[in-house]
């Protein structure tokens, strides 16, 4: 309830802002789209059937490249929280790379990869790896030690300690990290849609800012807030699912 009247209450202000300056002319109102505008920009493309094209392709680019990325993260992460060797040989490396802006080689993507849907869903991959590697590495890493002292004297086996006392106790570092994941794949698509995509929520963008059509880019943008936040969501859904015998909020 508390969040709905939040939302709500952004989408008002908004619209105060928007209206008030259009009224008042404190700056150009054609910089700052009111909620009609926007909603009159969308109207016939949802009539059409391009603004659901766009989600759809946009939202399949974010799911497959993020989708990769939480899988090699995932597998990497444990990897290197239970074998020594691998994380000496691993981090160094990763920790070299990470610190480099991706949107850096976003050329070279297209060169490798060319400007069909592998460049894109690569550049997303690529891009969220790092952060959700090292976050879930990190909680994997740092599960209390007394809870795996506790499970092995009652004679749990390495691969129960694992199943049953490191991955529960990291999993909810490993949503956020995952949540922090998907958010960033997010900002990136709009970045990988800018070059080499008729189709898209940042080619949607890109078109808008184009032609100079602020409604559309604000449309746009909001259309990415809402993914995030669907999958937020989904992500915490998932998180009390698996841990429903935790008091969480």
């Amino acid at each position: 309830m508390i969040r709905t009247a939040a939302f709500a209450g952004v989408l008002v202000l908004w619209g105060l802002v928007a209206y008030g300056n259009r009224a008042l002319a404190l700056m150009n109102p054609v910089l700052l789209p009111t909620p009609g505008e926007v909603v009159a920009v969308a109207a016939p493309q949802i009539r059409d059937g391009s603004l659901a094209r766009h989600l759809a392709v946009s939202s399949l680019r974010i799911v497959e490249g993020f989708g990769l990325a939480a899988a090699a993260a995932l597998g990497l992460g444990l990897l290197v929280a239970v074998w020594v060797p691998a994380r000496l040989a691993l981090e160094p490396m990763i920790e070299f790379v990470r610190p480099i802006p991706p949107l850096a080689f976003l050329p070279m993507f297209l060169v490798w990869f060319g400007l069909g849907e592998t460049s894109k869903v690569a550049f997303i991959a690529y891009t969220t790896f790092f952060p959700m590697f090292v976050g879930i590495s990190a909680s994997l890493s740092r599960v209390d030690v007394m809870l795996l002292r506790a499970a092995a004297s009652l004679g749990a086996s390495r691969r129960e300690l694992l199943g049953r006392v490191v991955l529960p106790a990291a999993l909810p570092s490993i949503v956020l990290a995952l949540r922090l994941g998907f958010g960033l794949a997010i900002f990136v698509i709009v970045g990988a849609e800018f070059m080499g995509a008729d189709a898209g929520l940042g080619n949607l963008i890109m078109e808008g800012r184009v032609f100079f059509n602020p409604a559309q880019i604000v449309m746009g943008a909001l259309l990415l807030g809402v993914l995030g936040s669907l999958a937020n969501g989904l992500l915490l859904a998932a998180e009390r699912r698996a841990l429903k015998w935790r008091a969480l909020p």
